[in-house]
């Protein structure tokens, strides 16, 4: 079924306009993509094993503004990525955050009437709608139609009861995506009620009715269990209204968030504020060409990309840090980037299109690395690095530049701290791995292989830095490390591969299999063996120069994926290269540094054109969005530029997917990619009128404004 046809068959749901508001950019949003499963073998690789569910999307369709504390989401399944799954078809409550990424979904509220045993209603995908800032389904079970906006710290309920009578609002506050080790509840009004849940933090709420509460009934059997039930007065005409403000310092605070932020507005007024927060935004890339589908791609992927990080400090400034005490620093402060996964290039797009909440999000991972000792890195390398040294190099220096560095230093130096077994690393030049008789894809080890070029690559990051400070001596040294990756490299076999302790090649070896953290993380030797975007010509010549490493580029891209190979999160197969994780995201660009574009571009439009909005809805991603990271990637590559090494202020162009694209920058100018020929090989590219050598344009241009022109054939 094509596309248009989809639209107009309702497979895919509406998406509901906000009365009296401009959409020029918002109507292209469809925020239910990657809320479906990924379920085909030929584009997963392999069948999914009985009882499983691909990790693909994981995306939430609920209420947000951009990096905002409040997600306001609807919940099918705990314990699920983000917490709403596409096939379901019971909801069980509406969420307050959201990350998509199995964590979060907090202060669970559901609207009742005459309730079982069990809370949760049937719907349909018929009477549900979405669009950014709005979120609406009907309840079958309990006749509510339930409507859903918010504010960066607040949320705006809407219920529309049939029946006037028993109408109840559970708070199942013993539930959430992590685990809950106490909660609270008590009425503080007449229509007013407050709490907490307590997971690893505390979340706070306060809550008002535009109706009295008749009764606020606890069901608890202990700390770790039960539920509230808000009873509410009868016969009250017109639709129940429940606002609440959530915080990570107090009640009060939750109740003045409420307060300064949605106050007396109405549902309205709300719903087309957070609207009009959205196209302004979205309007930041404006294009012309391209099909209805690739636009509403561009600016679905637009708007997930800039769901995350989250805000956490109140209206009056306050937030709880890293120490768990309540501090005022006088800038807003953020959850850190997921930064495994979006330092390739969510961050670099937030730095570009909100350069104010990059800056913030520094400060925030400075101030963690002040009470810490170290700049939070999240899951897996240093990558704080990159995010911080790449948007420090793109212009974005209103932070403590020396103070910051002073503790990547630290990161990258000192053992027991933010790099596991970085002593070895610096000993040696790589990290071994254990000898396992018989490793499996579960196999628990050091991921040594995915550990040295990751270190290599944070290196070259804080080098960076070191350079534009007039810190020669720290330049240097991290520069000579830069070039650890190269001890990964196995000559014999033309891969990455794990060594032992003693230096000795790990055997047995199969570049095809798949492990968590034995050698490679959630990749295997082919996924890896292409990335170092500090240092392209060093690895080139590994392979014995451009023709080798074309020929190996070839078959990472047609030798076939074994299907009895599976390991969840590794999904999504071009051959041996998986789109559906990040390990591998810069190895389509690589033939540039051949000369050979062309070939780049022709796996980029596969790509871009067939594992993005797929299946019989057209609602699923090949791959988990792991907080806008593979958004991010089609934002970048469907316009035509791309942070090939995010630290570094250029961009490599490819073919945009669109005949002109308009790009407002942070500075007030326009920069305006063209692409006059219909064809898809890039030949040439002129900036400003004038022909570039090779294929990277300066970062000066999303400064000063211009031009680009991609010459195809």
């Amino acid at each position: 079924m094509k596309f248009s046809q989809i639209l107009c068959s309702g497979l895919i749901p509406l998406l509901a306009a906000v009365p009296g508001a401009a959409q020029h950019y918002t109507k292209y949003v469809n925020t239910f993509i990657g809320t479906a499963p990924l379920t085909d073998p030929k584009i997963l690789g392999y069948q999914l094993p009985e009882g499983w569910r691909s990790w693909a999307g994981l995306t939430f369709p609920g209420s947000s503004l951009p990096n905002a504390m409040v997600q306001l989401s609807p919940m099918t399944e705990y314990g699920s990525g983000a917490g709403y799954e596409y096939e379901d078809d019971v909801i069980l409550a509406f969420t307050h955050t959201n990350k998509g990424h199995w964590n979060l979904c907090n202060i669970p509220v559901l609207p009742l009437s005459n309730p079982g045993e069990k809370f949760g209603s049937k719907f349909s995908h018929a009477k549900e709608s979405a669009s950014p800032g709005y979120y609406q389904v009907y309840l079958d079970d309990y006749h509510v139609n339930v409507s859903l906006t918010s504010t960066l710290r607040a949320g705006f309920h809407r219920y529309e009861y049939q029946n006037g009578k028993d109408r109840q609002i559970l708070f199942d506050l013993a539930k959430a995506n992590n685990k809950i080790s106490n909660w609270n509840i008590e009425q503080v009004g007449a229509n007013a009620i407050q709490g907490f849940q307590q997971t690893g933090e505390k979340i706070y709420f306060y809550a008002t009715l535009n109706t009295p509460i008749q009764k606020l009934e606890e069901k608890e059997e202990g700390a770790k269990t039960g539920y509230a039930i808000v009873h509410l007065a009868d016969d009250k005409k017109g639709p129940v209204e429940l606002k609440i403000g959530i915080s990570f310092v107090s009640t009060a605070n939750a109740k003045e968030n409420l307060e300064k932020e949605i106050g007396s507005k109405t549902f309205e007024t709300v719903r087309a504020d957070a609207s009009r927060t959205w196209e302004n935004l979205l309007s930041s890339v404006q294009v012309k060409g391209g099909t209805d589908k690739q636009k509403q791609m561009l600016y679905s992927c637009l708007y997930r990309s800039f769901l995350w990080p989250a805000l956490r400090s109140d209206v009056n400034g306050e937030f709880t840090d890293a120490k768990k005490n309540v501090v005022k620093t006088g800038f807003r402060y953020y959850t850190e980037p997921s930064l495994w996964d979006t330092y390739r290039n969510k961050d670099v797009l937030l730095g570009l299109i909100s350069p104010d909440v990059t800056l913030d999000v520094i400060k925030s991972m400075k101030d963690v690395g002040d009470k810490k000792g170290f700049i939070p890195t999240f899951f897996h390398g240093d990558h704080g690095a990159s995010s911080i040294a790449g948007a420090y190099l793109r212009g974005i220096d209103g932070f403590d530049v020396k103070g910051t560095y002073e503790i990547l230093l630290k990161n990258a130096n000192t053992p027991g701290g933010a790099r596991p077994h970085v002593a070895e690393y610096i000993e040696k030049g790589y990290i071994s791995d254990p000898d396992v008789a018989n490793p499996h894809v579960e196999t628990k080890a050091n991921a040594g292989v995915s550990k040295t070029l990751e270190y290599s690559y944070d290196d070259y990051s804080v080098a960076q830095i070191a350079k534009s400070l007039g810190d020669s001596a720290n330049y240097k040294v991290l520069m000579t490390r830069s070039k650890n990756y190269r001890n990964m490299f196995d000559p014999s076999t033309r891969f990455m591969r794990g060594r032992l302790a003693n230096g000795e090649w790990i055997k047995p070896f199969d570049p095809q299999y798949p492990y968590y953290e034995y050698m490679y993380r959630e990749a295997n030797a082919w996924q890896v063996s292409f990335f170092a975007p500090h240092d392209m010509p060093g690895l080139i010549a590994l392979y014995g120069g451009p023709k080798g490493f074309e020929s190996k580029l070839d078959s990472l891209f047609t030798v076939p994926w074994n299907p009895k190979h599976i390991a969840r999160n590794v999904e999504t197969m071009v051959g041996q290269y998986c789109h559906g994780n990040q390990p591998d995201h810069e190895a389509p660009f690589a033939y540039h540094f051949i000369g050979k574009p062309e070939k780049s571009q022709a796996v980029l439009d596969n790509i871009l054109n067939n594992l993005y909005g797929i299946g019989d809805e057209g609602l699923a991603l090949c791959g988990m969005d792991d907080a806008g990271e593979m958004s991010a990637w089609y934002v970048f590559s469907a316009l035509g530029l791309y942070p090939f090494s995010a630290t570094d202020p250029e961009y490599i162009v490819t073919v945009p997917l669109f005949d002109e694209v308009k790009w407002k920058t942070s500075t007030g100018k326009m920069l305006i990619i063209k692409k006059p020929g219909k064809g898809r090989a890039l030949t040439e590219v002129k900036v400003n009128g004038k022909k570039t050598n090779g294929y990277f344009v300066p970062h000066a241009l999303f400064r000063d404004g211009g031009e680009i022109e991609m010459v195809t054939r």
